[in-house]
């Protein structure tokens, strides 16, 4: 079995890193106080990253291109340069299939399909056997974001799937272990990936009992609460 994977978020808004919290992408400002970099820059963020840990994949969320208010496309590719040793998961606000094959096609990384951005199946149907793909499940509250049958349609999920409640985003709730449980039994071996309300190494280690097969987070690094140590012990053996 694979490894559990901690993987560190970056959300991008008007050329900088902000906080996310609770969805509420209105309320969003420049991230401030971490423990890992002095601003809010994206190269100086990731630097920051990686000094703390060597961090195989980095999640970044171009919020600007999800919304569509422009986007990040000079920063991602700048990125993809400056660490070309990460794996770079991009959640653009991809929607349709020619813009999906243009971004595969320009060797960026993983692209990231979040369900908030579909008006349907026609692109997951496509591309869900392609091995770059990353299905995002989006969630705020309890009500599933995107076409309905997305969540039910398993034969459709690509072998990585996160599992994105918006509403424990930087919130500091906890997990939603109940809705990750119920996702990982309906997967049928897909891989799946907790994203929002990871606290501390605590949750992390429940996760990975779980049988997740990694989380996303950003708050608890830039706190300190999940440090140097705690990242090498659920590493594990090199």
């Amino acid at each position: 079995m694979a490894a559990f994977e901690v993987i560190p978020v970056v959300d991008l808004m008007k050329g900088q890193v902000v906080h996310a919290r609770a969805g509420e992408r209105a309320t969003y400002r420049p991230l401030e106080g971490s423990t890992l970099c002095a601003s809010a820059e994206p190269l100086e963020v990731v630097r920051g990253l990686l000094r703390l840990h060597p961090f195989r994949t980095l999640y970044i969320a171009d919020l600007d291109a999800i919304q569509k208010r422009g986007d990040h496309k000079p920063l991602i590719r700048r990125l993809r340069t400056e660490f070309p040793a990460l794996d770079l998961w991009v959640d653009a606000g991809f929607a349709s299939l020619c813009d999906c094959r243009a971004y595969l096609k320009a060797g960026l990384g993983a692209l990231v399909l979040g369900s908030e951005s579909q008006s349907g199946l026609d692109t997951v149907s496509a591309l869900c056997e392609e091995p770059q793909l990353v299905l995002s499940l989006d969630f705020r509250g309890e009500q599933p974001l995107g076409p309905s049958a997305l969540f039910d349609q398993v034969a459709l999920w690509p072998g990585r799937v996160i599992a994105m409640t918006l509403a424990r985003v930087g919130a500091g709730r906890g997990p939603d272990r109940e809705r990750l449980a119920q996702l990982k039994a309906a997967g049928a071996g897909r891989r799946i990936f907790a994203a929002g309300g990871v606290r501390d190494e605590a949750d992390l280690a429940g996760l990975a009992a779980d049988g997740c097969a990694g989380a996303l987070i950003a708050s608890c690094l830039h706190s300190g609460r999940v440090g140097r140590e705690a990242l090498e012990r659920l590493a594990g053996p090199a």
